[in-house]
């Protein structure tokens, strides 16, 4: 049984610069605390505007000097099977936001294999599981990922996972190919929920009115398979970082000021 702890939390600021600032604090302070300790710590990433915008704020924050990131291992919720200096690149919005801007070794970043590799797409998504399980724990064949950052559509989709898709229910595999992506490109790699959900905290990290009705969803307890945000939740903390414009269809007892 997951402790109260793990319920979600909702933190609401009134803007998305705002909100971006705020996440990445939050997630300075983490790490800190972390790799202060000796201890490796595996995020795993997202794509979109604030998940750039996120990254983007921590690397202007001063207090990134205070991580350790050679002890940081950066990985991707999902990726666009585009060559890797497409502009589709989850990977490469988030270098150019921060990793190219702090100190962490070329061998701590884990990119999903796109077209130009060489690879096909089912032979990506199998060398991005291969990867995972270099960092295997005894719990599953995966690396434990202290924070996991996770985008919301309009649809409840987060990484790669669409609504009433077959990848969303799969609980046999860490990573999947995705073809026909309802949201362009159409070729994609994704982790599973299993994967997602064994991290110690999920962050999902929303803006703007068109989320606010998947948001209510999502907190109303929705069908995962119809409202994959639903279904995110992490083993410590499970917090939805929103924008007052999301945040229209929220419950105030919902929203925790404190955290």
């Amino acid at each position: 049984m997951q402790a109260a702890s793990a319920e979600k939390r909702v933190v609401v600021e009134p803007t998305p610069a705002a909100l971006a600032a705020r996440v990445a604090d939050r997630f300075i302070t983490r790490l800190r605390a972390r790799t202060r300790s000796g201890r490796i710590a595996h995020v795993a990433l997202t794509g979109g505007s604030m998940g750039g915008a996120v990254l983007r704020a921590v690397a202007e924050n001063p207090r990134s000097a205070d991580v350790d990131w050679s002890l940081v291992h950066f990985w991707w919720g999902d990726e666009r099977f585009v060559p890797r200096g497409d502009a589709d690149r989850n990977s490469l919005q988030s270098r150019e936001a921060l990793l190219d801007h702090i100190d962490v070794p070329a061998e701590n970043v884990h990119e999903v294999a796109g077209p130009d590799s060489g690879l096909s797409l089912d032979e990506s998504a199998a060398a991005y599981a291969a990867e995972l399980a270099r960092f295997a724990t005894d719990e599953n064949p995966w690396p434990t990922f202290a924070v996991c950052f996770l985008g919301v559509g309009p649809d409840g989709h987060i990484a790669s996972l669409f609504p009433d898709r077959p990848e969303v229910t799969v609980t046999d595999a860490a990573v999947l190919p995705v073809r026909e992506s309802p949201k362009p490109p159409p070729e994609r790699v994704t982790l599973t929920r299993p994967v997602l959900n064994s991290s110690k905290r999920v962050w999902l990290v929303i803006t703007g009115a068109d989320k606010a009705s998947a948001l209510g969803l999502a907190l109303a307890g929705a069908s995962y398979t119809s409202v994959p945000a639903a279904g995110a939740k992490g083993r410590k903390r499970t917090v939805f970082f929103v924008d007052e414009a999301a945040a229209s269809e929220v419950s105030p007892d919902l929203i925790d000021p404190a955290y």
